[in-house]
Protein backbone atom coordinates (compact mmCIF):
# COMPACT_ATOMS: atom_id res chain seq x y z
CA UNK A 1 0.00 0.00 0.00
CA UNK A 2 1.43 3.37 -0.94
CA UNK A 3 1.43 6.42 1.32
CA UNK A 4 -1.46 8.81 0.83
CA UNK A 5 -0.78 12.01 -1.11
CA UNK A 6 -1.51 15.02 1.08
CA UNK A 7 -1.51 18.66 -0.01
CA UNK A 8 0.42 21.31 1.93
CA UNK A 9 -2.78 22.84 3.32
CA UNK A 10 -4.06 19.46 4.51
CA UNK A 11 -0.65 18.67 6.03
CA UNK A 12 -0.76 21.88 8.05
CA UNK A 13 -4.23 20.96 9.33
CA UNK A 14 -3.14 17.42 10.25
CA UNK A 15 0.17 18.22 11.91
CA UNK A 16 0.03 21.93 12.65
CA UNK A 17 2.60 24.61 11.98
CA UNK A 18 5.04 26.71 13.94
CA UNK A 19 8.16 28.78 13.65
CA UNK A 20 10.89 26.87 11.86
CA UNK A 21 13.69 25.32 13.86
CA UNK A 22 16.27 26.56 13.93
CA UNK A 23 14.66 29.98 13.53
CA UNK A 24 15.49 31.58 10.20
CA UNK A 25 14.39 34.37 7.92
CA UNK A 26 12.41 33.41 4.82
CA UNK A 27 12.86 34.83 1.31
CA UNK A 28 10.25 37.51 2.05
CA UNK A 29 12.23 38.82 5.06
CA UNK A 30 9.77 37.43 7.62
CA UNK A 31 10.43 34.60 10.05
CA UNK A 32 10.10 31.24 8.30
CA UNK A 33 7.37 28.80 9.33
CA UNK A 34 7.30 25.04 9.05
CA UNK A 35 4.22 22.88 8.71
CA UNK A 36 3.25 19.27 8.24
CA UNK A 37 5.79 16.48 8.49
CA UNK A 38 8.67 18.97 8.63
CA UNK A 39 7.11 20.63 11.67
CA UNK A 40 6.86 17.26 13.43
CA UNK A 41 10.53 16.53 12.65
CA UNK A 42 11.62 19.95 13.90
CA UNK A 43 9.61 19.51 17.10
CA UNK A 44 11.27 16.14 17.73
CA UNK A 45 14.68 17.81 17.35
CA UNK A 46 13.61 20.55 19.76
CA UNK A 47 12.51 18.00 22.36
CA UNK A 48 15.79 16.08 22.07
CA UNK A 49 17.94 19.22 22.32
CA UNK A 50 16.08 20.83 25.23
CA UNK A 51 17.20 20.29 28.81
CA UNK A 52 14.40 19.79 31.39
CA UNK A 53 14.19 23.00 33.40
CA UNK A 54 15.27 25.14 30.45
CA UNK A 55 11.72 26.30 29.70
CA UNK A 56 10.26 28.34 32.52
CA UNK A 57 6.59 27.47 31.95
CA UNK A 58 7.28 23.79 31.16
CA UNK A 59 9.95 22.71 33.61
CA UNK A 60 9.81 19.03 32.62
CA UNK A 61 9.82 19.63 28.83
CA UNK A 62 12.73 18.14 26.93
CA UNK A 63 15.02 15.14 26.94
CA UNK A 64 18.23 16.33 28.57
CA UNK A 65 20.70 14.51 26.34
CA UNK A 66 23.37 17.05 27.28
CA UNK A 67 23.81 15.27 30.63
CA UNK A 68 25.51 12.43 28.73
CA UNK A 69 28.15 14.62 27.08
CA UNK A 70 30.77 13.82 29.71
CA UNK A 71 29.71 10.25 30.48
CA UNK A 72 31.74 7.29 29.19
CA UNK A 73 30.25 5.65 26.10
CA UNK A 74 29.34 2.38 27.76
CA UNK A 75 26.45 0.00 27.17
CA UNK A 76 24.74 1.42 30.27
CA UNK A 77 24.99 4.98 28.97
CA UNK A 78 23.61 3.94 25.57
CA UNK A 79 20.67 2.22 27.27
CA UNK A 80 19.94 5.33 29.37
CA UNK A 81 20.02 7.53 26.26
CA UNK A 82 17.49 5.26 24.53
CA UNK A 83 15.20 5.28 27.59
CA UNK A 84 15.35 9.07 27.91
CA UNK A 85 14.58 9.59 24.21
CA UNK A 86 11.65 7.16 24.38
CA UNK A 87 10.18 8.78 27.50
CA UNK A 88 10.56 12.35 26.24
CA UNK A 89 9.08 11.70 22.80
CA UNK A 90 6.22 9.61 24.18
CA UNK A 91 5.37 12.39 26.61
CA UNK A 92 5.86 15.48 24.45
CA UNK A 93 5.09 14.51 20.83
CA UNK A 94 1.56 13.07 20.50
CA UNK A 95 1.61 13.26 16.68
CA UNK A 96 3.93 10.24 16.47
CA UNK A 97 4.03 6.63 17.51
CA UNK A 98 7.55 5.45 18.33
CA UNK A 99 8.61 2.34 16.44
CA UNK A 100 12.26 2.12 17.51
CA UNK A 101 15.00 4.13 19.18
CA UNK A 102 18.65 3.08 19.01
CA UNK A 103 21.86 4.55 20.35
CA UNK A 104 25.13 3.10 19.04
CA UNK A 105 28.75 4.17 19.15
CA UNK A 106 29.82 6.12 16.09
CA UNK A 107 32.39 4.00 14.21
CA UNK A 108 34.42 7.07 13.21
CA UNK A 109 34.53 8.94 16.54
CA UNK A 110 34.79 7.17 19.92
CA UNK A 111 33.36 10.30 21.60
CA UNK A 112 30.16 10.21 19.56
CA UNK A 113 26.89 8.33 19.85
CA UNK A 114 24.54 7.97 16.87
CA UNK A 115 20.89 8.14 17.88
CA UNK A 116 18.22 6.91 15.46
CA UNK A 117 14.50 7.45 16.00
CA UNK A 118 12.04 5.58 13.79
CA UNK A 119 8.47 6.76 14.20
CA UNK A 120 5.09 6.63 12.51
CA UNK A 121 3.01 9.75 11.94
CA UNK A 122 -0.27 8.98 13.69
CA UNK A 123 -2.53 10.89 11.28
CA UNK A 124 -1.32 9.19 8.10
CA UNK A 125 0.61 6.06 9.11
CA UNK A 126 3.72 7.26 7.26
CA UNK A 127 6.93 5.97 8.81
CA UNK A 128 9.84 8.40 9.20
CA UNK A 129 13.43 8.15 10.39
CA UNK A 130 15.46 10.80 12.20
CA UNK A 131 19.14 10.51 13.06
CA UNK A 132 21.35 12.70 15.20
CA UNK A 133 24.82 12.48 16.67
CA UNK A 134 25.66 13.29 20.29
CA UNK A 135 29.35 14.15 20.76
CA UNK A 136 30.99 14.01 24.18
CA UNK A 137 34.02 12.77 26.06
CA UNK A 138 35.96 9.67 24.98
CA UNK A 139 34.46 6.38 26.09
CA UNK A 140 36.21 3.88 28.35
Amino acid sequence: MSAPVISGATEALLYGQGLSFPPRVGPDGALAWSSGELNVRECICTILRTRPGERVQRATYGCGLDRYLFEPNTTSTLRLIVEDVQQALTRWEPRISLDNVTAVLNPDDVRAVDITVIYTLVATGIQERLGMTLRGEAGQ
